[in-house]
């Protein structure tokens, strides 16, 4: 069975009460659509999962930054987790309060830390020295006061792809957790820092607790280390990671992860931030695709669709799985190759994979298309990009109009 929100209804494919077929009738293919009660759900298990534990959750941007879906966050009382000043430029429009943002990344310039200052945003999670050296010199230069976190690096093995892994010792993220005392005895001396927190992030797409566990407790005991030097410590920041079943596998749920976070950090006084991004957006977002050909060879099928890796990396970056459903429910499978027009062999959705048996023209559903899906899309072979809709209460509303060709040039000049 798919994932929810696709279900059938009497053999054909539905999305959040809605059929594949009315959404691609409607708004064309490709297609992202993303369900917006399902987003709400996952924040809820959250929410339940920390129960009374003093925390917020910041949606990390970079997951689906479309305003609307940012929209949807504040009016659901969540902050943002943002890596650049783009993102902090949508989380402010679409409502986001700025004592609701956390400033995470490895490269923030000088121009966005004054942006972030200005807006006098919660936290700037700093991971090395001299970008600390950096925040206390803008600080003071502006007569301000920048809470900052240190992002510790565990050295945690997440157990996830090598391209998505945070929390190694080798990652170019986080301050090694040896040095961590010795910045934070500095900060007491620099002037413009407010050292309000301490946090990590080991990676992405985790499919277990126990790297979670490992890195709380060797995060625990640097936080009491510092909270002894007289660091006024008043935020614990876990990152995000919590991975989503893109095959059907078990992955824990967003209460029981959060139930373990709370539970590992004993610090009762202080607020534990989530960041979750994949675990609210992931399943809840599909993208709709139709197929132009099918194409025999000696070796193998393919189907072609209008989808294409510009579309959708993560097949191609990651080697990522994710499930393809047909629009009409059919018992008959091949194995096939799915395939975009890009003219490049990466170019690919599924390979070598047992699917439903496809004809030009059907329409299909590629399943937890939600997180990094339109935001990793581009104009590649001068394709201009999906148009996005959200529905909600079984009613389909456009939040990103599909690109034509003038939006490919806007810009350029002869």
């Amino acid at each position: 069975m798919p994932p929810e929100p696709l279900e059938y209804r009497n053999d054909l494919l539905f999305f959040s009460g809605i059929s594949i077929q009315e959404l691609a009738e409607r708004f064309g293919t490709p297609l992202y659509v993303y369900s917006e009660s399902s987003i709400c759900r996952s924040i809820d298990l959250y929410r339940k999962g920390a129960g009374k534990r003093l925390h917020r959750i910041c949606f990390a941007v970079k997951a689906l930054s479309n305003i609307s879906i940012l929209r949807l966050m504040a009016r659901e009382s969540c902050g943002a987790d943002i890596v650049s000043g783009g993102e902090l430029f949508r989380a402010m429009k679409a409502g986001i309060e700025p004592s609701q943002i956390v400033f995470s990344g490895v490269g923030k310039s000088a121009g966005e830390i004054r942006e972030a200052l200005e807006a006098d945003i919660l936290l700037f999670s700093v991971e090395s020295e001299e970008e600390l050296g950096l925040i206390s010199r803008i600080a003071s230069e502006r007569n301000k006061i920048a809470r900052i976190s240190l992002r510790m690096n565990p050295d945690v093995d997440a157990n996830t792809h090598p391209y998505i892994s945070t929390g190694l010792r080798e990652n170019k993220f986080g301050i090694d957790r040896g040095s961590l005392l010795n910045i934070y005895k500095k900060i007491l001396s620099m002037p413009g820092l407010d050292a309000a927190g301490i946090g990590f992030h080991i990676g992405s797409q985790l499919t277990g607790l126990s790297p979670f566990q490992d890195a709380a407790s060797i995060l625990s005991q640097t936080a009491r280390l510092a909270r002894e030097m007289g660091i006024n410590l008043r935020y614990i920041d876990v990152g995000g990671g919590l991975g989503i079943s893109y095959n059907g596998d078990p992955v824990p749920g967003p209460d029981e992860y959060a139930r373990q976070v709370c539970k590992s950090l004993d610090f009762p006084d202080i607020e534990i931030i989530f960041e979750p991004g994949r675990s609210l957006v992931g399943n809840a977002g599909i993208l709709i695709s139709r197929v132009l050909f099918v194409k025999d060879t000696p070796e193998k099928k393919f189907y072609i669709c209008d989808a294409a890796m510009n579309d959708l990396i993560r097949p191609s970056l990651y080697q990522a799985y994710h499930g393809i459903w047909p629009e009409k429910k059919s018992q008959n499978t091949v194995r096939a190759d799915l395939v975009g027009p890009v003219c490049e062999t990466g170019d690919f959705l599924a390979q070598d994979r047992m699917m439903g048996s496809f004809s030009s023209g059907d329409l299909l559903a590629v399943a937890s298309a939600g997180a990094y899906g339109s935001v990793m899309s581009s104009n590649y072979n001068s394709r201009p990009r999906a148009a996005e809709v959200m529905v909600g209460s079984e009613r389909a509303v456009l939040i990103r109009k599909r690109e034509d060709y003038n939006d490919l040039i806007r810009g350029e000049e002869i």
